[in-house]
């Protein structure tokens, strides 16, 4: 071989290991694990450290995973501007409530929601968007029998497995009974259906700290994780805006105290 040509060689290497750690470096990560902002870099409306999550703000129909914290200036007074257009009333009685008013849990056919009639119950579309290293029973893929969840609520990871199945709960953001007390009772059946459905009122988070929760607006209940307090609290709006549901005075003072009102 002359020296041209083992240089030209020598050239062809250099840039297929370039392109090789391009390549590379553009593959980290699941997808599924996080979402970056707009622009493609990690500044306002990003994902949470380690890519965990997803902010409500570049999410406002909860079809990608997770909670991520909101933490810009911009983004927070974005956050109050839409929790001030929630609308606020008395909480009613909790007469006649019950789960099923809003149809049998996890159904697929509540329609005029994201993922409804896919094949998949609702439970194991919201364990199988913000899961990593989703495994699921043989033949199906639809349920889900391990994952590695990051709790929002928390900021833990969870190693789950269907085994254990109530160490992970699919917390509704506004309550179902909540939603009733604040008028819900006077809707049709088939709007309470697409509430207990909706992923934007759907997060995957512990057993225990869901249970903690129970029917409690964000007055008296907020997560453990500081950091996404905001971020739950524009989630809870965002819900109640798409349902035109009001919340209580006290509930919707705290959710502007939480993004810095």
């Amino acid at each position: 071989m002359t020296g041209r040509a083992i240089r030209a060689a020598r050239g062809r290497g250099v840039a297929a290991v370039l392109v090789l750690g391009v390549a590379l470096t553009g593959c980290t990560g699941s997808g599924l694990s996080g979402e970056s902002g707009e622009n493609g870099s990690s500044g306002e409306g990003s994902s949470a450290s380690g890519g965990q999550g997803t902010s409500p703000l570049v999410n406002p129909d909860g079809t990608k995973p997770g909670l991520a914290a909101v933490s810009s200036d911009k983004d927070r007074a974005a956050a109050r501007e839409l929790i001030a257009k929630v609308s606020t009333k008395g909480r009613g009685p909790r007469t006649g409530y019950a789960r099923d008013e809003f149809g049998y849990a996890w159904m697929d056919t509540a329609d005029g929601v994201p993922l409804a009639r896919n094949g998949c119950d609702t439970r194991n579309d919201v364990l199988r968007l913000a899961g990593r290293e989703v495994m699921f029973r043989t033949g199906s893929d639809c349920v889900v029998v391990s994952m590695t969840l990051h709790d929002p609520y928390t900021g833990k990871d969870i190693a789950w497995k269907k085994a254990k199945a109530a160490e992970v709960q699919i917390d509704h953001v506004v309550p179902l009974s909540y939603a009733w007390q604040m008028g819900a009772a006077r809707w049709g059946r088939e709007k309470r259906q697409r509430l207990a459905n909706d992923v934007l009122n759907l997060l995957p988070v512990s057993g225990s700290t869901n249970s903690a929760k129970r029917d409690s607006g964000p007055a008296s209940w907020l997560p453990p994780n500081k950091e996404i307090r905001c971020s739950y609290a524009v989630r809870f709006a965002q819900v109640a805006l798409k349902y035109e549901l009001p919340v209580t005075a006290p509930d919707k003072s705290r959710m502007i105290r939480l993004c810095g009102g």
